[in-house]
């Protein structure tokens, strides 16, 4: 089941939206959506995300009880809840102890909401279940405090998952790689941490503590937080060590041209990827189905070599642990001379998914979010080239329309092979423009640098005499020096 709640200054389209996008990473992780519960409100309840009537609703697709426990309806308190409007403050205080399925709370309801706007916001999943289908889990298109959803469980009987915690449970799937899993489960711990709780029967008693057994000692859930404590400090300590080797092996690469492919989930870069390097990466039409960052060259290879770089895709809310775990990754599109923003031209919500992806650039650039190209200006300046992707499946009017919308973007599709063949012109073209001419000169007792300058330039003329080889090449200028130097 997928539960949401639309907030004051959300439209009903990128609601709508992100419920879809919800409902897409329940698939990824293997999940079948039934159904939708939704609701407009001024703030989410402080108990249960929504409503008692909601709530209610919630459990008929589940077979729980509707019903908040008193004792844990108590612990609901003010202090730390999200804020609220007085209405919905005074209907959630309204609430009795234990909430009755058949007791009419119209002010928890939401009465301002009426019945077909909510079902409007929905994906167009059924609002009422069908005979025999019982779900069995709850997916919510919010982040939830632990309190919060313990309720929903205990109301719905029902596993219930934040969308964070869906990411995280997506990301540990698809982790391949050892810098991968170490990432993600930094992650998953920190949120783990504050959600642990005392157990039953027990589970709060004290360990002894001090010599001789004085002192109060740690608690049984004090003592779980702090081996999670000790294990992360374990972790960052091992991927410290594997981000000293990736940042070894960029810094090899830091006089070749390079190429990042950044965007959204699904926008399309591993099959960019696969299209421009020739290379078996792993594309499929899921959510982060690449989570590990891939080098190859550009195919047929130029003069100089041109890497492209496939990156983690990002999306709406990404947890925050998560963009700080991955930062090693997104350091390769940080310190790249090319950046290809890779968009879905033919999803509706490709504008906002656009406006997520600037915002995480910005935020690696120190700039501001709204900002559409690097700050820094000159020849090595890093670039980037807004990629419409998918245009094979976009209306011919439409792509019209974002022509003069997006005008410096590029339009293709990475299934036509004409396309990215142009597009791989595109990318020799903006290095071209960062590259001079020069003549180099080798005595014949140093072929290994005419190699080198064969590798890592393009030669326009080679000529020979008496004392050795005069090479007239193109290529940016810190490999100019660089070879002079040699």
């Amino acid at each position: 089941m997928i539960v949401g709640v639309r907030l004051p200054g959300l439209d009903a389209a990128e609601h709508r939206s992100s419920l879809e996008e919800l409902a897409r990473l329940a698939t990824t992780l293997g999940l079948d959506v039934v159904g939708c519960v939704v609701q407009k409100r001024s703030a989410l309840a402080r108990a249960a995300v929504i409503g008692a009537g909601k709530l209610r609703d919630l459990a008929a697709w589940t077979g729980g009880s509707g019903v908040i426990p008193s004792a844990a309806k108590k612990k609901v308190t003010k202090a730390g809840a999200h804020a609220a409007s007085d209405a919905d403050e005074d209907a959630d205080a309204a609430l009795p102890e234990t909430l009755e399925a058949d007791a009419a709370l119209p002010e928890d309801d939401e009465p301002d909401t009426a019945p077909e706007e909510d079902e409007a916001d929905g994906p167009g999943f059924p609002t009422v279940p069908p005979r025999g289908v019982v779900a069995t889990m709850v997916l919510v298109d919010h982040e939830l405090s632990p309190s919060q959803a313990r309720n929903l469980e205990r109301a719905t009987g029902g596993e219930v998952l934040d969308r964070t915690a869906v990411i995280l449970a997506i990301f540990h799937r698809h982790a391949r790689t050892r810098e991968a899993r170490l990432q993600v489960e930094i992650a998953r711990l920190g949120y783990l941490t504050p959600r642990l709780r005392e157990g039953v029967g027990g589970g709060g008693d004290r360990v002894r503590g001090g010599v001789g057994g004085k002192g109060a000692g740690e608690s049984a859930l004090e003592l779980d937080r702090r081996k999670i404590r000790d294990r992360i400090a374990e972790l960052r300590e091992e991927l410290a060590a594997i981000e000293r080797d990736s940042g070894t092996r960029r810094k090899r690469r830091a006089d070749q041209a390079t190429v990042a492919l950044v965007g959204y989930t699904n926008a399309g870069k591993s099959s960019l990827m696969r299209a421009l390097t020739g290379s078996e990466v792993y594309v499929a039409d899921k959510l982060f189905a690449t989570l590990d960052t891939t080098v190859r060259p550009l195919q047929p290879e130029s003069r100089p070599r041109v890497l492209v770089s496939d990156t983690v895709g990002f999306i709406k809310q990404l947890p925050h642990d998560l963009v700080a775990s991955f930062r090693s990754t997104l350091e390769e599109a940080e310190e790249a001379h090319l950046l290809l923003h890779v968009v879905d031209a033919s999803d509706p919500a490709f504008r906002a998914q656009l406006a997520v992806t600037q915002q995480v650039l910005a935020e690696m650039r120190g700039a501001s979010p709204d900002a559409q190209t690097p700050a820094e200006t000159g020849p090595d300046a890093q670039r980037l080239l807004l990629v419409l992707n998918k245009m094979d499946r976009v209306a011919v009017a439409a792509r019209a329309a974002l022509t003069v919308e997006f005008p410096d973007a590029f339009a293709m599709s990475a299934r036509d092979p004409a396309d990215v063949a142009r597009l791989r012109v595109r990318i020799i073209e903006t290095f071209e423009e960062r590259m001079e001419e020069a003549t180099l000169f080798f005595p014949y007792a140093e072929g290994r640098r005419v190699a080198e300058a064969h590798a890592e330039a393009r030669v326009l003329e080679e000529t020979y005499d008496e004392r050795g080889t005069h090479l007239r090449v193109r290529a940016p200028r810190d490999v100019i020096a660089r070879l002079r130097r040699s």
